[in-house]
């Protein structure tokens, strides 16, 4: 009865989180789907969209800070669900407006309730799943980005032959608002909840060193997380380079064709969907075999070698893509050569998307794995507050991959941006390796029992 109890509330919860995430998403990007729509009915230049969507940006990264400590506060699902409703309420808002202040407004605030989403989501994850089953359950939620991010835009393009754009955001924002109540009822924090027996209870019986309810300065005091944060702001700003600049790089310094361009960052996006479910289960996989002890998290191999894979990927975009082929065929292009001729298709191109796919697969599956660690290493009282904290610092890093590395490429070249790219990708590789064994549980260990 309890199994059958935990197996409906967990598909339950996740098909409601899944589907209201995937809102989050969509209402997040509508302005940008329909872009093209609102110029042709109202004047905007470039400044106008840079600002109202900076607007959204700046909001997003104080209020996810903010939502994954409340998180530990409050009622999860009251966040989920009223972050929710806030954003299509002002999707609606949205479509009455028709001037550049009233629309950066409003999308600032739409940015203050996109940080309601998912500091919930990892905590009601972390409640109801296992730590054998946490890393995929978390890899196939953050799914739902993907799902929104690549069916958005063909829904909204449909939808604009048969409505204008202010009716598309008035639909989407009352369906996501809508959405919210169904969130309300059917989302539950934790098991105890409906009566079931609290799963981190049950997880720390087997435990190998269980941490008990610390202090925040006892948890801000780990050395784990500032570790975890600092690998996290390199990660992310690595890959925030190269999704920024990379298309850039390839056609200014390469010689590559804006289409070439386009369809490495597609190809990375597909290897991203898979990096981030692959290191979902297989570090799941690792977890249930070694258990999560106080030292050294089975996740930490997974997660070196795809950094690892980071750093071969952008080394080998960087040296062996050239404008044109030498004369003498390097070995890249010998392999290559058969499937090729079978695709009908250059080896230059092959090889593009193959590193693409790579590095995109090589450095989701670390972004999946960061957020995973940086929960369940902590107290359970600040679960949220780590994820928090790391993520902040991945902003952090986001916001080094802008103007600090274009700056490099300004004063020297693209390939020496990235080449510094590669060395502190490496450098923090080489570290994560060196510390792999390091004390992982945040705040205070519970004494072991007889």
């Amino acid at each position: 009865m309890g199994a059958t109890g935990y197996g409906y509330y967990r598909m339950v919860i996740f098909v409601c989180m899944f589907i209201g995430y995937s809102l989050y998403f969509f209402n997040r990007k509508t302005f940008s789907f329909v872009m093209p729509s609102v110029m042709e009915e109202i004047e905007l230049d470039k400044d106008d969209l840079g600002l109202i969507t900076s607007s959204q940006t700046m909001a997003y990264a104080i209020s996810k800070f903010i939502s994954g400590v409340l998180s530990d506060q409050i009622s999860a699902r009251w966040l989920f669900s009223i972050g929710l409703f806030l954003v299509g309420g002002i999707n609606v808002a949205f479509a009455w407006s028709s001037t550049v202040p009233m629309f950066a407004l409003l999308w600032f605030i739409n940015g203050l309730g996109q940080g309601c989403g998912w500091p919930p989501c990892g905590k009601v994850l972390r409640k109801w799943f296992e730590p054998s089953q946490f890393g995929t359950w978390w890899s196939v939620l953050s799914c739902s980005m993907n799902l929104a991010g690549s069916l958005g835009p063909l829904l909204v393009t449909v939808l604009l032959q048969y409505y204008d754009w202010r009716t598309i955001l008035i639909m989407s924002g009352i369906f996501c608002a809508a959405f919210s109540f169904v969130c309300l009822v059917f989302v539950k924090n934790e098991p105890k909840d409906v009566g079931l027996p609290s799963i981190e209870a049950t997880a720390k019986k087997g435990a190998k060193g269980g941490n008990s309810d610390s202090t925040l300065s006892e948890f801000l005091l780990s050395p784990f997380l500032w570790v975890l944060s600092l690998g996290y702001l390199v990660v992310f700003g690595v890959k925030t380079a190269a999704t920024d600049w990379g298309q850039l790089f390839l056609m200014q310094e390469k010689g590559q064709t804006a289409l070439m361009g386009s369809t490495y960052m597609s190809a990375l996006e597909v290897g991203g969907f898979a990096g981030s479910l692959a290191a979902g289960f297989l570090s799941d996989r690792a977890v249930a075999r070694r258990g999560l002890g106080t030292h050294g998290n089975p996740r930490h191999g997974l997660l070196i070698a795809m950094m690892a894979g980071m750093y071969v990927s952008m080394y080998l975009f960087r040296v062996t893509i050239t404008p044109e082929i030498p004369k003498e065929a390097p070995l890249w292009v010998q392999v290559i050569h058969p499937v090729s001729v079978l695709l009908g298709a250059s080896e230059k191109e092959i090889w593009i998307l193959f590193l693409g796919a790579l590095f995109g697969f090589s450095s989701y599956g670390p972004i999946a794995l960061f957020g995973v660690i940086a929960s369940e290493s902590a107290p359970s009282n600040f679960c949220g507050t780590s994820h928090a904290v790391v993520a902040l610092m991945a902003n952090v890093g986001a916001f080094m991959a802008g103007l600090p590395f274009s700056t490099v490429a300004k004063q020297h070249s693209w390939d020496m941006a990235f080449w510094v790219a590669e060395v502190i990708m490496a450098i923090t590789t080489v570290a994560f390796f060196l510390v792999r064994n390091m004390r992982t549980r945040m705040g205070r260990i519970a004494e072991k029992m007889d």
